[in-house]
């Protein structure tokens, strides 16, 4: 799959002899009721097929197909399976093998596959494991072969290590190219980059932003830094690998349309949501060297920055899993000719993005495809039968195998398109992303093209080559379109002994005359220098200083983030006052991130919906919210006045609705302010801005917002259940946790939501705490028995974004929390997780080791002192999402 997750011990060559479990065989048509359930285009047909949960085949996330048409399946968590599946139209059954590899079949031979791929008569699987007895290799690309022809996988070849951060930000997908000569690897951002033999993205990469860098208050990707998740491609050997692409935050899959361009589907930092470094989950072109600018915390480059490449449509909110191109798929024109297939585990959806060619890359329209409650997807592929198969399941969840078709369609001719002028122009531009003689005279002259996916791959070109074939070229040009990319390429190349004939051949064009797509680009050019190459001329530092403060304040929000972001730090007579006043009176434009997607959802699932327009009505004032980040390394020109609505800025700050860190970057935000305050002064301005609330609103719900009931407030209000409780156990509520629920009493629910101390760590529509997941789109992707289940079995399956690590010392004692944050010394861990702000400090040189915890800092036996009806009436109110008016409160 992908669902953000993976992990191997090196392997050398090894011959073991594969036997297979006996057959399983189950019903073709699986369970009709399920299928039912699910919302489809008209003329479309659904069938559910197969419940490997229900065999005791694990939770699926991956699929493939191999040269015989049957299905290679891999269960998250343990092993993979092979299935042979009848034809639309034929009576018969479904058989279900288990790969077992090795001669002691009650041992997993090779498992942990987040991503499968049958190709050059082998099975490829990237797996994703810390390694233990029980499946010894850990995360990294492996090769099944079958050498005798015996229809059995008899050597496993480790093709390379992946290490990383093990968890569900490491190695995805493996995906064949169209060519059937390679394949690509997909990584999440936990995962390091491998030595390569080839770079298109050359090996630069940097933080590069000038806002100041604070890393997740909660931990989450603290670590991690440039260049994020990653795409390499290899040889059916995997001896040759080469970095094509960089910059994601957690892509799960890619997919090729018909034209042979790639795209890939990126997912967002929820926790993030209102703060002005948020990303949507999006769908990407995937172009040769492409950068994509994911960087942690604070650091999300703006997808119009030059130096980086814009999405091709923003989803808002989610889970990105898989992605699938339709062209060979057996459906009618519409869905069939340059569409691809976004897969949302959170919100159980299928998108189909229909792309339209856009000079060199496409714009698109998108619309809901497939969706259905719950329905928890994680991978899916056209069968060669030309039908669609999905799974849903995923973190132990329930699982479940479908297929989509379109009766009657005679359309499984694989669907062709020509790509258009500029996409060959691209390519042909492309073809230079090495050493290549003539490189430069090539690709010069389309640094000023229009095309922005043309201007960035011909600077990739040029930075290909030696510097000296081009430096000097680059102080020469007078084309403003031009220089911003031949700037950001000497930035990336050059020294400081560059930095000011860097500058003054930038500080000659007319910025004034310029329009402001190309003033943000130029401003992106000279941040670029600011960071790497640094102003080393006294002299001119000064008149860069005044040629960008004779332009601040400008007439709009993203001109004065680009002009505060260098004027401050380089300390600009003026800048703070100028800073301040913009900021105090600071409007933010309509929300951009896939607003009218959320619209749509609003009206068609209230149950996810209400969260949505509840985020989208009291959303936190972004860019007021960036200004003061800008300003907390101001350390001159600051007022009395100033200071004075400066620091009461941040009380308001706090009322406003935010993603689950909101909360973290602002109390972060005044903790640094606070550093550049006279120390006579820093008590009242810690008063001032909110110091006494941050213990508190650390914990409240509103996804951040203190205007909600606080933690210490809740744990002495909470209601009492009435009882008498019972010792839940699987077996004891298997009786009736499949019936479908009606008639339950909301009031109730909602009221055992807080009994069972649900909402001191959860949040439903906004009400609760923001420690744990928020809870309102639960039932999208969790089975009553899935809801269940988690809640008597906390530690079962635990989010990356919530676990905790064990840290060992040499004293012999060990340190129980997550670590948020770290320095050359010290690792800072949250050990209290209804006071997440109160950190330990550990030094460096007495950890012995560190490992992840298997325990959930959810206690177990948070039901026991509900009765039945009550338990009952909770799980309504946590399938709803706080709907009142879900089936499951209706009458009968």
């Amino acid at each position: 799959m992908r669902i953000r997750s993976r992990s191997v011990v090196l392997l050398s060559t090894l011959i073991i002899v594969v036997t297979l479990s006996a057959w399983k065989i189950v019903n073709v048509l699986g369970d009709p009721k399920k299928a039912e359930k699910l919302k489809i285009p008209a003329g479309f047909k659904a069938e559910h097929l197969y419940s490997p949960s229900d065999n005791k085949q694990g939770s699926w996330v991956g699929m493939t197909w191999d040269d015989k048409g049957r299905m290679i399946t891999a269960d998250q968590y343990g092993a993979l399976y092979r299935l042979t599946i009848p034809k639309i139209g034929e009576t018969g059954e479904i058989k279900s093998e288990k790969l077992v590899i090795g001669s002691d079949p009650t041992k997993l031979g090779m498992g942990y596959a987040q991503g499968v791929l049958f190709a050059f008569n082998s099975i490829y699987v990237s797996v994703n494991h810390n390694g233990n007895e029980e499946f010894g290799e850990k995360s990294g690309i492996y090769r099944l072969q079958d050498t005798n022809n015996d229809d059995q996988f008899d050597k496993v070849t480790l093709i390379k290590l992946l290490p990383g951060e093990a968890g569900e930000h490491g190695p995805h997908s493996l995906v064949l190219t169209p060519d059937k000569k390679s394949i690509l690897v997909v990584a999440g951002n936990h995962t390091d980059v491998p030595k390569m033999d080839v770079y298109k993205t050359l090996p630069v990469w940097k933080e590069d932003n000038l806002l100041p860098l604070i890393t997740d208050p909660r931990g989450h990707a603290a670590r991690r830094m440039a260049p994020g998740g990653w795409i390499a491609q290899l040889d059916s050997e995997g001896k040759n690998w080469t970095m094509i692409s960089e910059g994601f935050r957690n892509q799960f899959d890619v997919a090729f349309n018909e034209a042979g361009d790639l795209f890939a589907y990126d997912s967002d930092m929820e926790w993030d949501f209102g703060l002005p470094w948020y990303r949507p989950t999006r769908l990407v072109h995937v172009t040769d060297a492409s950068e994509f600018g994911w960087r942690t915390g604070t650091g999300p480059w703006n997808p119009a920055f030059p130096d980086n490449l814009p999405p091709v449509v923003n989803f808002g909110p989610g889970s990105p899993t898989n992605l699938v191109s339709l062209a060979n798929a057996n459906f009618p024109d519409q869905y069939k000719k340059n569409t691809v297939l976004s897969f949302d585990w959170t919100y159980g959806i299928m998108y189909a993005t229909h792309l339209e060619p856009q000079g060199s890359t496409y714009t698109s329209r998108t619309e809901e495809f497939v969706s259905g409650t719950p329905l928890s997807l994680t991978d899916g592929s056209i069968g060669p039968d030309g039908n669609l198969y999905f799974l849903a399941g995923g973190r132990r969840l329930e699982s479940d195998l479908y297929r989509l078709s379109y009766p009657g369609s005679n359309n499984a001719k694989v669907a062709t398109i020509e790509p258009n002028a500029a996409n060959k122009v691209r390519r042909s531009i492309e073809a230079y992303h090495e050493k290549k003689a003539g490189a430069v005279a090539f690709a010069w002259p389309y640094l000023k093209n229009e095309d922005r996916f043309i201007r960035f791959a011909a600077r990739v070109a040029v930075e290909h080559q030696p510097i000296s074939e081009w430096k000097e070229l680059a102080f020469k040009e007078k084309d403003p379109v031009a220089l911003v990319q031949t700037t950001m390429a000497l930035a990336h190349q050059g020294d400081s002994t560059l930095s000011d004939k860097t500058l003054q051949a930038v500080m000659a064009v007319n910025f004034k005359a310029l329009p402001e797509n190309q003033k943000l680009d130029l401003l992106r050019a000279i941040e670029l220098v600011v960071l790497r190459l640094k102003v080393q001329n006294p002299a001119t530092k000064t008149k860069l200083i005044a040629y960008l403060d004779s332009n601040y304040p400008a007439q709009s929000n993203a001109l004065n983030r680009g002009l505060a972001r260098i004027l401050i730090p380089l300390d600009a007579p003026g800048a703070t006052a100028k800073t301040m006043k913009i900021m105090m009176t600071a409007k933010d434009e309509p929300l951009e991130q896939g607003a009218s997607m959320y619209s749509d959802l609003i009206m068609r699932n209230p149950q996810y919906g209400n969260s949505v327009a509840r985020m989208l009505a009291n959303t936190p004032p972004r860019q007021q919210i960036y200004l003061a980040l800008v300003l907390t390394q101001s350390k001159s020109g600051w007022t009395p006045e100033l200071q004075q609505q400066y620091f009461s800025w941040f009380t308001k700050a706090y009322t406003f609705q935010g993603g689950n860190s909101y909360i973290g970057y602002i109390s972060r935000m005044r903790e640094n302010a606070l550093k550049n305050v006279a120390p006579d002064k820093v008590a009242y301005f810690d008063e001032l801005s909110g110091g006494n609330l941050v213990v508190k609103t650390t914990t409240t719900g509103g996804r951040g917002g203190r205007g909600q009931q606080g933690g210490n407030d809740l744990i002495s209000t909470i209601p009492q259940p009435v009882g008498p409780g019972k010792n839940y156990t699987m077996e004891l509520v298997q009786p009736w946790v499949s019936d479908e629920l009606s008639a339950r009493n909301f009031e109730n629910g909602k009221k055992m939501f807080d009994a069972a101390l649900c909402s001191t760590c959860h949040q439903i529509q906004g009400k609760g705490s923001n420690i744990g997941p928020d809870l309102t789109a639960l039932g999208t992707r969790f089975s009553q028995k899935d809801i269940l289940d988690n809640i008597i079995n906390p530690s079962k399956v635990i989010s990356d974004q919530y676990g905790t690590s064990i840290i060992l010392l040499k004293s012999g004692t060990s340190v129980l929390g997550r670590v948020v944050n770290e320095d050359a010394k010290n690792v800072y861990v949250s050990q209290n997780p209804f006071a997440p702000e109160q950190l330990r400090t550990v030094a460096k040189d007495q950890i012995v080791s560190t490992k992840v915890s298997e325990t959930s800092s959810m206690l177990p036996g948070t039901i026991n002192r509900l009765n039945e009806d009550e338990l009952k009436d909770l799980l309504a109110y946590l399938i709803s999402g706080g709907n009142k008016d879900h089936k499951a409160f209706l009458p009968k």
